[in-house]
């Protein structure tokens, strides 16, 4: 008898736990399908001809598929060479971010100075202050700035950085945000290691480069889907600060399928699937320690 009931409760406990992997197994599936429907809408709209884009009703397969709005799309615009100025500012964005950000993180994370709590809490406050704030203020420094783009001693004159892609990479090339995200990360290593290397002799920044920087290998690719996101992504900043000249981003391009109020949706949703292929490649290829940097960043703050 005691058989009996013993065997049944693991038969209840065993269907209990099916049933609730059976429902977070239901639920992920749905959220994954609710954030992969606007891509796969985008996908269906650039492969639709224009009478079916336009027609009533929701169908989630395409009745015919045409390739006219990828050829529309890339006579329309110079992507190739819009994606290449991309590409470039990303790339700045992410060099100068993971080296400044990563040795920012780890001096507040391994070192002790004077004013290293007050520096640390007027950083938490800054990113309560909405980035809109601040883009102005930003542009006139950056569009004044002495000496460069024709501008004299007193910053007049010219254009500054205005028109320039350094006018979109000086303003992220190190974020708050990814400071701290580096300092949680450098919090969850031992001290002793950082000490034992000091005792052999090495100095901070090597004690830096050759211990910790290895260990922090999760963290970075974090970071640089984060910085490739942002940088690839971009579209207010450059569009204020590269209203001037020929230096154009992709996402400014994206402009060009927008006229009059009106709006060329299959070229546009075939530009855009051209657009987001990077930020998904880079995500699928860092995926293993993005998800490592994000647990190991959350576990300390």
């Amino acid at each position: 008898m005691k058989k009996d009931t013993a065997k049944t409760q693991r038969t209840m406990r065993g269907l209990k736990n099916t049933a609730g992997k059976g429902w977070k197994l239901a639920l992920l599936i749905f959220f994954a399908l609710v954030f992969t429907m606007p891509f796969y809408w985008s996908v269906l709209t650039s492969l639709r001809p224009n009478d079916e884009i336009f027609s009533a009703g929701i169908n989630l397969l395409p009745t015919s598929v045409t390739f006219e709005h990828y050829e529309k799309a890339f006579k329309a615009i110079p992507f190739l060479l819009y994606s290449l100025n991309t590409l470039l500012i990303t790339v700045m964005i992410i060099a100068t971010n993971l080296l400044f950000c990563s040795l920012a993180g780890y001096a507040f994370a391994k070192l002790t100075f004077h004013g290293k709590k007050l520096i640390y809490r007027l950083m938490l406050l800054s990113v309560m202050v909405p980035g809109t704030v601040l883009m102005i203020p930003q542009f006139l420094i950056l569009a004044r700035f002495p000496l460069v783009g024709g501008n004299n001693l007193f910053g007049q004159g010219g254009y500054g950085f205005s028109g320039n892609l350094l006018g979109v990479v000086l303003p992220t090339a190190v974020s708050v945000f990814n400071i701290l995200f580096m300092r949680s990360f450098y919090l969850t290593l031992p001290d002793e290691i950082g000490e034992a290397a000091r005792i052999d002799g090495a100095g901070e920044f090597r004690t830096f480069w050759q211990i910790y920087a290895p260990l922090s290998k999760p963290a970075l690719a974090t970071l640089t889907v984060f910085c490739f996101q942002s940088g690839w992504n971009s579209f207010v900043w450059p569009s204020v600060i590269l209203r001037n000249g020929d230096f154009k981003v992709l996402t400014q391009g994206l402009q060009a399928f927008s006229f009059n109020n009106n709006i060329d949706y299959g070229p546009m949703m075939a530009a855009t699937v051209c657009a987001t292929l990077p930020v998904i490649i880079v995500f699928i290829c860092a995926q293993k320690y993005f998800i490592k940097g994000i647990a190991f960043s959350g576990s300390k703050t």
